[in-house]
């Protein structure tokens, strides 16, 4: 190991991105897209509200509702996933430790791990 890694400094690519927010080491949510297995895994989740008129973001949300898209993070530039709107609900545990959902695209299956 580098003289620079002893001290505590990132010395890898991954390290700096970490510590700088562009990607996460540890993760709470995994999402499966049905048709392929496509899966994310993000730290946190936020669920975005659209308004209807100019599409533009209105709000952010906790819990899905229709209408919402799911957001994974990290919550900045360099996101790691959003759906487009959620069309219908077709399961959702009440503590959300699972969900799955449909969009205008795809079905996929959220689980809080």
């Amino acid at each position: 190991m580098s003289k620079l890694g002893n001290r505590g400094i990132p010395v890898t690519i991954e390290e700096i991105a970490i510590e700088q927010g562009v990607i996460e080491n540890e993760y709470n949510y995994k999402l499966v897209r049905e048709h392929d297995g496509l899966t994310n895994q993000s730290k946190d989740i936020t669920w975005i509200e659209w308004d209807n008129l100019s599409g533009m973001f209105k709000a952010e949300h906790d819990n899905i509702r229709v209408g919402r898209s799911l957001l994974m993070s990290p919550f900045n530039q360099f996101f790691t996933w959003q759906t487009t709107e959620v069309t219908e609900i077709l399961a959702c545990e009440a503590d959300s430790s699972y969900i799955k959902f449909k969009t205008r695209n795809s079905t996929y299956e959220l689980f809080k791990l």
